[in-house]
């Protein structure tokens, strides 16, 4: 349930529950980011979400995007001081991201929108909650220490679909206490993705290739946390595996930031009047994105609808419209390859609110999907849910044209995984309310096929001629910590098959924590 939380009267007493009820008594914020994954497969959520009036809302529009960060963080109530938090939040969004705003809105018309959640290190959407989630990472781990109840250190295991990768490596990279290994599938990044990658330094760093698809990848990291011996062997070198994919709770509140803050700059703008409400169209595959859409509206924001858009693996737009998800479909790669999944983990969520934190009905879902390989909620469930979500799907050619047009109509140059969110919102009728669409990734990521989108052909180009090329068509200029990996050195060269990840880990742990 939803409630008004008395920071200064109930401090850290937020506790946070097992989406599947298999993990025992719920635990403080701090034990549940460090956990990662809760024992037993499911997934960490509140007891209880806050919620804001207009006027605080307004209020948080007045602040810089690192104190509108830091206030999302306390009214979780999560169990660490005020002043620690604001200390955080000032190191997360600082001079690392290029533009003063942090995630700047372009407007295409009166009532449509870009949120451009690119402007970080990796110049992906990814970078707004990871360059904050190691600072909690490392502050709930010294609490604990101090506290007594923590003596290990940890390997933090991330599977990728491109993005999450590169911004947890630039996270994690030289923290003490903490290895990070990620593993990407073989062949299913962009070579941007992949350069940036392969070519992250640091001696607590590990990164493999995985031949298979994304699922595969993540699939086998969820089966390595479940592996009992694997994790006595891992604990003999005085480590315990964590996750910082969007599986770990520590990464929702600094999601649900963006929306506020989006919001805000509309209302600044005069495009909107407090109090109005917006839609928002998120491109996903494993549902973080949006389900923090979700979060930000339960808090209090005026949130219209969310709109789900899926890439040809359109197995969310089929489970919205029917209630029934199957994962038992051929895997497409596409040109929006961080959607390209068939396990949307973060559903697990939505679910459990939406079966109102019915556990029981949430486990069998997921015993269903492990076992099945599909699930049908209730009736009511997806009535409850269509009342909140929208959605729709693009293939590759409707995404390339989308790419075109926005760049020749508007001058506004977009990535495949936005064109497939605009391609989606631009077939909702329109109704007069404001509608924003996230865009995901800078164009240089996925430079190849934007170029091809534009018509030049890419045939026997490189990544980076690919950028080049992309740059004197346009005259846009692409970001700086990109542009600069052509002359970065390769240092990760591992690939492996899905049944020899966990051997991997084993091996990492062994030399890193030896």
């Amino acid at each position: 349930m939803a409630q008004r939380i008395d920071r200064a009267a109930s401090f850290g007493q937020n506790l946070y529950v097992d989406t599947r009820g298999a993990a025992g008594e719920p635990v403080p914020f701090t034990q549940a980011v460090i956990n990662g994954l809760a024992q037993g497969g499911g997934l960490y959520v509140p007891e209880e979400l806050p919620t804001l009036s207009l006027d605080e809302i307004c209020a948080l529009a007045r602040l810089p995007y690192a104190q509108r960060a830091a206030a999302i963080y306390k009214a979780f109530n999560v169990d660490l001081p005020d002043e620690a938090i604001d200390e955080l939040m000032g190191r997360a969004y600082g001079d690392n991201f290029d533009d003063e705003a942090i995630c700047p809105i372009t407007s295409l018309d009166e009532s449509t929108h870009i949120l451009e959640l690119w402007h970080g290190p990796t110049s992906a959407f990814k970078d707004m909650a990871l360059q904050c989630l190691p600072h909690f990472f490392s502050a709930s781990a010294e609490k604990l220490r101090e506290e007594g109840t923590l003596d290990h250190e940890f390997m933090i295991l991330v599977a990728t679909s491109g993005d999450t990768g590169k911004a947890a490596l630039e996270g994690f990279k030289g923290v003490d206490g903490v290895s990070i290994g990620v593993l990407f599938p073989d062949g299913g990044v962009s070579d941007i993705q992949r350069k940036q990658m392969v070519t992250t330094t640091g001696d607590n760093v590990q990164v493999w290739a995985v031949r298979g698809n994304f699922d595969d990848c993540q699939t086998e990291v969820k089966r390595i946390f479940a592996d009992s011996e694997l994790a006595e062997r891992i604990a003999a070198n005085g480590a315990v595996l964590s996750s910082a994919n969007s599986i770990n709770v520590g990464r929702l509140a600094p999601q649900v930031t963006y929306y506020f803050d989006s919001y805000a700059q509309l209302v600044r703008a005069g495009a909107i009047q407090l109090g109005d409400e917006v839609t928002f169209c998120v491109p996903t595959g494993n549902f973080g994105d949006v389900l923090a859409g979700y979060y930000a509206k339960r808090l209090g924001l005026p949130v219209k609808k969310l709109v789900v858009a899926s890439n040809e693996n359109d197995v969310l737009t089929d489970f919205l419209t029917t209630g029934t998800y199957n994962r038992l479909r051929p895997f497409n790669k596409t040109i929006s390859p961080s959607m390209d999944i068939l396990v949307s983990s973060n559903l697990e969520r939505m679910l459990y609110y939406f079966c109102e934190g019915d556990c029981e009905l949430v486990s069998s879902l997921m015993d269903d999907l492990a076992k099945k390989g599909s699930y049908t909620v209730p009736a009511e469930v997806l009535t409850r849910i269509q009342e909140v979500f929208a959605c729709g799907r693009a293939d590759d050619a409707q995404t390339r044209a989308e790419i075109r047009s926005t760049w020749e109509g508007l001058g506004v140059l977009i990535d495949p995984h936005t064109a497939v969110a605009k391609t989606v919102l631009d077939a909702i009728e329109r109704d007069g309310s404001a509608r924003v669409c996230l865009s995901t990734a800078s164009p240089y990521k996925f430079g190849a096929d934007v170029l091809a989108a534009l018509g030049e052909d890419t045939n026997r180009m490189t990544g980076f001629e690919c950028m080049d090329a992309l740059a004197a068509n346009t005259g846009t200029v692409p970001p700086a910590r990109l542009s600069a990996l052509r002359d970065a050195e390769v240092l990760h060269t591992a690939v492996c098959d899905r049944d020899e990840m966990g051997d991997f880990v084993e091996a990492s742990c062994a030399r890193v924590f030896k």
